[in-house]
Formats: C-alpha cells, sequence, structure tokens
C-alpha cells in the first residue's frame, strides 16, 4: 500500500505539511541524531496547539528521570494519573514534542497527567528507555497511588512492555493500557512472522518500514536480532498475555505498523484480558498531530480520551470500594 491509497484531504495536507517541515532525507541526515532531532523538534513545534486554561505544568524528576506534571487542579493529585509515554522510534521526542496532547489529556479527563523524558538511543541502547519507564512508574505509584499508562508508537511499546514487566515482577499494574498506533518491533521478527502490514504499508506516508528497521538497529546499538530476545522490546514475543491489565489499541490502516497493533489485540483477547481494537480508516502514522485539522484524527483523539476517563473512572470506583 502507498500514498495513492490516502484521499482524505485534510490528512493529505497534514501530511504534505509535515513532509515540509521533517523531509524524508531527516531520517538520515548527515548530522546524525542531532540533526534528525532538530527536524524533528521543527515539526513538533509547527503543530503544537496552546495549552488549555487552568492547568499548572511543572518539571520535575522521578527516579533521576526528567517528568512534567500536568495538573488541573481539585482534588486531582489524590486520584488516579496518567502517564504518558512519547513515540519518536526511541530515537526521537522529548518533554515538549507532546506537551500539547498531554495538556489537553489532563483537562479533559481532570487527572494529573505525567510525561517522562526516557533517555533516547543512540546514546543510550535497550533497555535505558525500559528501565527509565520502570522506573517512573515504581516512583509514581511508591504511596500506593496507581493510574494508566498511555504512549503512542515506540511510547506505546514501552507502555505495553512496562504492563509485561510489572506482571512479571509482581509489582504495581496499570489500570489499564493505551496504545496508539503502536510500534511493537514487529520489523524485527523473521520471515513470515513479521507482519503483513510491514509490507502492505512498507512506503507509509509518515513511517515506512525502512524507518523502522532503522529506529530497532538504532535502539540494539547495530544488532537487530537483539531485539529478537527481549519481549519488553518486542511484546510480540510474549506467548503468555494473560493477568495483563484492559487494553485499549488504536492503529492507523495507512501504517506500517498497523498489524503490530493488531495482532497483540487479538492475543490479549485470546488470553481473556479486555481488549478493544479500534483501526482508523485514512489515517497515518503520527496523526495526532493532526487532530485540530482533520475530522477523522479529532475523532480519533476524543476516542482516546474516553478510554483514558474510563480506564481512570475504573481506578476511582475501585478505590471508593
Amino acid at each position: 500500500m502507498t500514498e495513492t491509497a490516502l484521499t482524505d484531504a485534510e490528512i493529505l495536507a497534514f501530511v504534505t505539511r509535515t513532509k515540509a517541515a521533517y523531509p524524508p532525507a531527516a531520517a538520515t541526515a548527515t548530522g546524525g541524531p542531532v540533526e534528525t532531532r532538530t527536524y524533528y523538534n521543527h515539526m513538533c513545534a509547527l503543530f503544537r496547539a496552546p495549552r488549555p486554561a487552568g492547568l499548572t505544568v511543572t518539571d520535575g524528576l522521578a527516579s533521576g528521570v526528567p517528568l512534567r506534571c500536568y495538573d488541573p487542579g481539585g482534588d486531582a493529585g489524590a486520584r488516579p494519573f496518567v502517564l504518558y509515554l512519547h513515540g519518536g522510534g526511541f530515537v526521537l521526542g522529548s518533554l515538549d514534542s507532546h506537551d500539547d496532547i498531554c495538556a489537553e489529556i489532563a483537562a479533559d479527563s481532570g487527572a494529573q497527567v505525567f510525561s517522562a523524558d526516557y533517555r533516547l538511543a543512540p546514546e543510550h541502547i535497550y533497555p535505558a528507555q525500559q528501565d527509565d519507564t520502570q522506573a517512573v512508574w515504581m516512583a509514581l505509584t511508591a504511596s500506593g497511588r496507581t493510574g494508566v499508562v498511555i504512549g503512542d508508537s515506540a511510547g506505546a511499546n514501552l507502555a505495553a512492555g512496562l504492563c509485561l514487566r510489572m506482571r512479571d515482577l509482581g509489582g504495581p499494574m496499570p489500570l489499564s493500557q493505551v496504545l496508539i498506533y503502536p510500534w511493537l518491533v514487529g520489523d524485527a521478527l523473521a520471515g513470515d512472522q513479521m507482519p503483513q502490514s510491514y509490507s502492505d504499508n512498507r512506503d507509509g506516508p509518515l513511517l515506512t518500514t525502512a524507518d523502522c528497521r532503522n529506529f530497532t538497529r538504532t535502539v540494539t546499538g547495530g544488532d537487530p536480532s537483539l531485539a529478537r530476545k527481549h519481549k519488553d522490546l518486542v511484546p510480540l514475543l510474549e506467548t503468555d498475555l494473560a493477568g495483563l491489565p484492559p487494553a485499549v489499541i488504536i492503529t492507523a490502516d495507512l501504517d506500517p505498523v498497523r498489524d503490530d497493533g493488531v495482532i497483540y489485540a487479538a492475543r490479549l483477547k485470546a488470553a481473556g484480558v479486555d481488549t478493544i481494537l479500534r483501526n482508523e480508516a485514512q489515517l497515518v502514522h503520527g496523526y495526532l498531530r493532526a487532530r485540530h485539522a482533520s475530522t477523522l484524527a479529532r475523532a480519533s483523539f476524543d476516542f482516546i480520551c474516553a478510554a483514558i476517563r474510563s480506564g481512570l473512572e475504573t481506578g476511582r470506583n475501585t478505590a471508593a470500594g
């Protein structure tokens, strides 16, 4: 599947605008990750919306990991929270790249939202990102508080991996996991184990299969075979998904990583985990940034916010009971 399958005028305009700020060559910029991040940060800033009014936003540390808190006030600090893990292939992204998304989730949900600035590759390879995520989660839940974990792309990978780690370690489990166009490193799987969408959508409008493989090489320090040894990096490797928290998985139809989410949802359901899968027709990887310019992206973001509210409500009802 190629860009010719994309016909929605609003998403086409979004793709054009994104490529102007972050051209395909940015992924392999001669200046290395620093230059690539400059392109990416510029692109994120281009789409950044103002934060909703009424939020208190503070930066701090959790177990040494930079953390940003979006507090809507009231008694939010005493109720379940949201941990947001940004995407970017484990190479890109920061507290600023998804700032407006986190702010809007906080305003919509009435919950404190925490965004983690985990370490990036190639400076820090696997398992630095997973370790940072676990450290932040353990710090946030140390007092007995809990919450929903959510991520997009590589951030969704970290969210899924966190749930696997908590189950296996007997740690505090998230109330639910919300995985937005999750990249579960299916590109590292061999032969016919690699999900079909990596072939169907290999030239996806804003993410290609080649991009995914490059990110995999980077986060593994140049050894993609390493990925096939670690289920918290490739959650698709896990054959037993029993005991994981409820999941809401949202995929983009014109996305090479689409089937990572489709397959993971099917396996979660088969393991008895309450799972909702929503595949978004005509949407592309990274479409959250189009939520203010696309009817389709807005509807998907509204669905995501509703899923977060539902997960938080489960925690509130449990505490009240």
